[in-house]
């Protein structure tokens, strides 16, 4: 949230994130309650250590990796690369032909993108927000 907070200036920033603590975690419980089939949750000995959300666009035949996190305590087990593989697994029975997920170009994405990269996302669509204060 850091890199958001210095790249907008804190009055952005706290227009699009008011509780930056909490706001991502409602995100994603307010998403797995109305969703629950479209989320997935990793556990180790009874501890949440990853979880996914994604959504399939059934008209299009894409579906989309949404908000997505392992525990970085957690150390390199592969537990990213796991949910990315189930999630895919899900995808293609469900008759899905490609799988989307977006990410930021900035340095604090740069662990989700060689993630991305390595489960196999190699069609890559770069884009540009901008922010014009009124």
């Amino acid at each position: 949230m850091e890199m958001f907070r210095q790249t907008y200036g804190e009055e952005l920033f706290s227009l699009l994130r008011p509780h930056p603590e909490t706001d991502k975690g409602e995100e994603v419980a307010a998403f797995c309650l109305k969703k629950p089939q479209w989320c997935l949750v990793c556990e180790e000995e009874g501890r949440v250590v990853g979880f996914m959300t994604f959504w399939l666009d059934r008209k299009h035949l894409v579906a989309e990796v949404g908000n997505n996190a392992a525990d970085p305590d957690c150390g390199i087990k592969g537990i990213g690369q796991q949910m990315y593989q189930a999630a895919l697994s899900f995808f293609r029975k469900e008759g899905m032909k490609y799988a989307r997920v977006h990410t930021g170009l900035d340095p604090a994405h740069q662990r989700a993108r060689r993630a991305y990269e390595r489960a196999g996302f190699n069609i890559k669509h770069e884009q540009v927000t901008y922010f014009r204060k009124l």
